[in-house]
């Protein structure tokens, strides 16, 4: 029997938009994060979200295609640091727990978050 996909577990595409729903507007009013958006214009944050919903739907075994860059890429030049990461991970946790994310995807999520930390944070 095929295991059924994260992206299908997480509950598809609505699922996934849920969770940046709830997690991008966490990490916008978020004193530290906040400036990262600070002088984006409203299309391109709703752009850089449906870029997000793709990036995730498509690397937990959705059909869709993700055409940005890759996380090294687009997260060079940010500066990012150390403790943004660490609120990030605070905000992403918080959005799990609030959509009440069943543990098995839960650490399913988290394992790939982490995977992208040396591409996301500066040292």
């Amino acid at each position: 029997m095929d295991q059924i996909s994260l992206y299908e577990r997480l509950g598809g595409y609505d699922g996934i938009t849920g969770f940046v729903d709830d997690l991008l507007p966490r990490l916008r009013a978020d004193e530290q994060l906040g400036r990262f958006w600070q002088n984006r214009g409203d299309d391109g944050i709703a752009r850089e979200k449906q870029l997000l919903i793709d990036y995730l739907s498509a690397n937990a075994g959705g059909a869709l295609y993700y055409t940005g860059r890759d996380m090294k890429l687009s997260h060079k030049g940010m500066k990012i640091s150390e403790s943004d990461w660490s609120i990030f991970l605070d905000h992403a946790a918080a959005t799990i727990t609030a959509l009440h994310v069943p543990t098995p995807e839960s650490d399913e999520v988290v394992a790939f978050v982490l995977s992208l930390k040396d591409d996301i944070v500066e040292t």
